[in-house]
């Protein structure tokens, strides 16, 4: 080989080494123009959002909230690896810390905080009466279902992680996710064993898709995405011009969940505007019954704690978390919603998933120890009772 075409050879090699670089590192280093220009392929679609500024920001003494506890809150968060930690309370933020030169508009892979979006969509499309009610059976959507034993699966089993289906394939691996998906077997009783698998969002994201009649990132756009105000994101698609995964993957601004804590805090209200029928987010915090420990794509009990590992300071706390490093409590008793990005919860031994939310908890000066929160057992405090 000419040394000419070794050094094109070498300088291309090159490129394509610091480009792959640049990839990996881009959702936690890069502004978000440069990370979206190295994230966005040519398998995403549009969710179009409304682009509006967030919530107002004030200090947290204004919420009666101890700073010098958040900052706590914030070493906690930096220490296991966090991309950002924020705080709101009463709809209005009132602390905020980023790392590793992030910020609230950085673009980021929202892990599974994506499934919960299709679990808000259902919600939108009950309130629309596109959806008849939450045991509806889904062979109402898939007519290829209509004759099947899978057509018994409701949209309240997928809510709960617990349709019945076969473990799915590798949902990266198949360039056809509607096929693969009509194809799985049923293993078990739907409704009776909850599984965290990507089979049950992507499903009712079918049935949004089918009750709806538009695509999906269309539907959750319009009805949720840009009312809440958040900026535009892009969801990954199967391949080009395909069907939009609703387990994973979205491409989204990190502070823009800030906005979607706030509209579970208030029932579907987002800022004044009834985003979601009033009791839909009361449904999806009902325990289920495959699992009493989770509702719809939410933790919403947690076992007695286990040595060394904090129970929840608060008895209405519930959670958006699952795989990956995010995660997101509310309060609704204190009007919290706190979001972590990036963590290394998970993979690392030492993250206790209730300790941070407990010092933000412990931070509100109106805060009540759990015992003395309405419907409490107060035998514990109070002899003879």
């Amino acid at each position: 080989m000419r040394s000419a075409e070794r050094r094109t050879w070498l300088i291309a090699g090159s490129v394509l080494l610091c480009l792959a670089l640049l990839a990996l590192l881009a959702g936690r280093y890069l502004p978000p123009r440069w990370a979206l220009a190295l994230h966005l392929g040519p398998a995403r679609e549009l969710v179009a959002g409304g682009n509006s500024a967030p919530a107002p920001r004030v200090t947290p003494d204004s919420e009666q909230l101890d700073a010098a506890v958040l900052e706590a809150a914030a070493r906690y968060a930096g220490e296991h690896r966090s991309l950002a930690l924020i705080v709101s309370r009463h709809e209005h933020i009132v602390f905020e810390r980023y790392w590793g030169g992030s910020g609230f508009d950085t673009l980021a892979d929202a892990q599974s905080f994506t499934r919960l979006l299709a679990a808000l969509a259902a919600g939108a499309a009950f309130s629309h009466r596109l959806i008849g009610w939450p045991d509806e059976p889904v062979s109402a959507f898939i007519g290829e279902w209509r004759a099947d034993p899978r057509g018994e699966i409701t949209v309240r089993d997928l809510l709960q992680m617990s349709s019945g289906l076969a473990a799915s394939p590798d949902a990266g691996a198949t360039h056809d996710l509607p096929a693969a998906l009509l194809s799985t077997r049923l293993a078990r009783t739907p409704g009776l064993t909850r599984s965290e698998q990507a089979s049950d969002p992507q499903l009712l994201a079918l049935v949004i898709e089918r009750a709806s009649r538009e695509r999906y990132a269309s539907y959750l756009s319009q009805a949720l995405w840009r009312r809440i105000g958040a900026a535009d994101a892009w969801l990954t698609l199967d391949h080009t011009g395909g069907t939009a995964h609703a387990d994973c993957c979205m491409l989204a601004h990190q502070g823009d969940w800030i906005r979607i804590g706030q509209l579970l805090l208030r029932d579907g209200n987002y800022r004044g505007d009834e985003v979601i029928r009033p009791g839909w987010v009361m449904l999806m915090r009902t325990p289920a019954r495959s699992d009493p420990q989770y509702g719809a794509y939410l933790r919403v009990r947690w076992p007695p704690a286990a040595t060394g590992r904090e129970a929840p300071a608060a008895r209405d706390l519930f959670a958006v978390a699952g795989a990956g490093g995010n995660r997101l409590w509310l309060v609704p008793s204190l009007q919290l919603a706190i979001l972590c990005t990036g963590s290394e919860a998970g993979r690392d031994a030492a993250w206790d998933d209730n300790h941070l939310p407990n010092l933000v908890i412990t931070a509100a000066r109106d805060a009540l120890p759990p015992a003395a929160q309405p419907g409490a057992d107060v035998s514990a405090i109070v002899p003879g009772h």
